[in-house]
């Protein structure tokens, strides 16, 4: 039996649907095919061991066949990924569909890292600007799922790392520490987060992993031995306390958590107490107490580093009762005691609670946990639709824009500034012309294209989203051609305007007139009657002429030649008068 059918019998195992997984398989056997990782391996590996991954943290079976098949769109177009999503709702259902649509546009998110380390900028990784980013990741994902596979699948790409060019190492890396660690941590995925941390720090800083990972070596296996003692010496304790206790272990914390800890103390090892921490296992709640109760009894505390995380749990859900002491040797030791559950969710975090046996669709809300009630509302909104009201664009050169959903080019232009936004004559998204009443999704790379003579029209009200863009393009039209700014309502204003375009017609008549300069215009033997210059032949000195009196008693020049003149003359002749430049 080769690896593959191994790793496929381990899969179906147990299963409550072994069929779809099966299925999965063979559909993703076939479509992985030809398609090659950078490392040379075919990606049906890749995907079976995040399978198996996820598999042993308890997840169901859809998550499970998801996980299989969720490199299926990677490199196809549009037009093809529309396609091979049709065949595979028709044979997988939405839901698998879905999440395979969601984790092929999570690659969107890396555009602005490389894209900055290419232009070598060192402000490319401020704070807010990675906030931003670790939103998008969570507002493309819509689903925990593919926020699950993703950290799987990049906790697998990691061990590969070493196969790429130096640059991809160190993008990979970075992108890594900056996006996929913090979110981790949120998720309260402890182990995961502990495993691509570590890799990334030793692909990003080599010198620097080596030398913490040398002296955390060196000092664990001077303190192993007295962590080994220190165990013995509390078992004994609480047998003779009468506390129930599951297990005492021991684990040193990652080597980047410890690093980052050693720039705060200078790189000075002997300040940094805790790069081992001792934990103990209670069989409940009460007994973590009383554990707590008793080692401070027997041990002198470090007041200010006792925290009770059971009380009020991390955001991330995380609960547990830390306490460092001073042993009798009067070496300083950290201790962590909690449950078995507690220890189970310290390791796997949210999926603690999403074993298939407990029925939980992860699609829907599912079952509100008790430590959610204590998140801030971030948590809530993950739980079920994060970010849903906003969206997550990039301007050409990496930076996010965040707008509210529905929003257009025309709301991202006035996001930039108010001139680019006026200015705005057409769009590209993902390099492709776009019209400026496009919906803009998560991940697009916009471009405004401007036209230093264009204004906002007023047929952008009617799908401008934002406040600022709205108020820009009212402003704008608001003005007249006269440079007035009017503060009254718009039909006021649009009167307003009205009035002025009239008057400065009549007033380029006058110029007109006097631009010719003619000594004297006569109507009927008269002057200093209201001309105008009739536009169809426009009449000069050199003309010979005649007038038609309008309706609003001014006269009205047209050469006897004109075509118009002609036909009002068989009209209205009562109304034509000779007219001559000169009495």
């Amino acid at each position: 039996m080769n690896e593959l059918s191994k790793s496929l019998k381990k899969l179906t195992k147990n299963s409550s649907n072994p069929r779809l997984i099966e299925e999965a398989f063979v559909f993703a056997e076939k479509v992985y095919n030809d398609k090659f990782r950078v490392s040379g391996e075919n990606y049906i590996y890749h995907c079976m061991r995040v399978a198996s991954f996820l598999k042993n943290m308890g997840l169901d079976d859809i998550t499970v066949a998801f996980a299989i098949l969720h490199d299926i769109l990677n490199e196809l177009t549009d037009a093809d990924k529309e396609l091979e999503l049709k065949f595979v709702e028709k044979k997988f259902g939405k839901e698998i569909a879905h999440l395979l649509l969601s984790i092929s546009e999570l690659n969107r998110i890396r555009y602005a890292l490389t894209l900055e380390i290419n232009l070598k900028n060192k402000k490319a990784f401020n704070r807010e600007r990675i906030e931003k980013i670790r939103k998008m990741f969570l507002a493309i994902a819509k689903d925990l799922r593919v926020v699950l596979v993703e950290l799987v699948a990049r906790l697998d790409g990691l061990t590969f790392l070493p196969r790429l060019s130096e640059d991809k190492r160190k993008i990979y890396a970075l992108e890594t520490l900056q996006i996929f660690v913090p979110v981790a941590n949120r998720l309260g995925l402890r182990e995961i987060k502990r495993r691509i941390e570590d890799e990334s720090f030793s692909h990003l800083f080599p010198n620097r992993f080596k030398e913490v990972k040398e002296k955390i070596e060196e000092r664990y296996a001077e303190k192993e031995q007295h962590l080994k003692k220190l165990i013995a010496h509390i078992k004994k304790i609480f047998k003779k306390e009468k506390v129930t206790i599951l297990d005492i272990h021991f684990r040193t914390k990652s080597y980047w958590s410890t690093y980052k800890k050693l720039v705060k103390k200078d790189m000075n090892f002997e300040k940094v107490h805790d790069f081992i921490a001792l934990r103990i296992i209670t069989n409940n709640v009460e007994n973590c107490y009383r554990a707590l109760g008793v080692i401070h009894k027997y041990f002198k505390p470090i007041s200010e580093e006792i925290n009770d995380y059971i009380a009020k749990p991390k955001n991330n859900g995380y609960r547990s009762l830390h306490t460092t002491i001073f042993s009798k040797e009067g070496k300083i030791t950290e201790i962590q005691i909690r449950t078995e559950e507690m220890q189970k969710e310290a390791e796997l975090g949210i999926c603690a609670h999403w074993a298939y046996k407990e029925s939980i669709d992860l699609g829907k809300e599912g079952k509100v946990f008790e430590w959610v009630k204590n998140a801030p509302d971030f948590w809530k909104n993950f739980k079920i639709n994060f970010f849903e009201n906003e969206v997550f664009a990039f301007t050409p050169l990496g930076d996010v824009i965040v707008l509210p959903k529905g929003s257009t080019p025309i709301d991202f232009a006035y996001a930039i500034h108010s001139q680019i936004g006026n200015q705005s004559e057409r769009a590209t998204i993902n390099g492709k012309i776009a019209k400026l009443n496009q919906e803009l999704k998560n991940g697009d790379i916009v471009e405004i294209i401007i036209n230093k003579h264009k204004k906002p029209s007023k047929d952008w009200l009617a799908f401008a989203k934002t406040s600022l863009a709205k108020s820009h393009i009212k402003k704008s039209i608001e003005e007249t051609f006269l440079g007035f700014k009017f503060p009254n309502p718009n039909f006021i204003a649009e009167k307003f305007i009205e009035i002025a375009k009239k008057f400065r017609k009549q007033n380029e008549e006058r110029i007109k007139i006097k631009k010719e300069k003619p000594n004297q215009i006569f109507v009927a033997g008269q002057k200093g009657i209201l001309i105008h210059i009739a536009k169809c032949c426009n009449p000069t000195h050199k003309d010979s002429i005649m007038a038609y009196l309008s309706p609003n008693r001014s006269a009205v020049l047209h050469k006897i030649s004109c075509e118009n003149f002609q036909q009002i003359l068989k009209q209205f002749p009562e109304k034509i008068v000779e007219a001559s430049w000169q009495n």
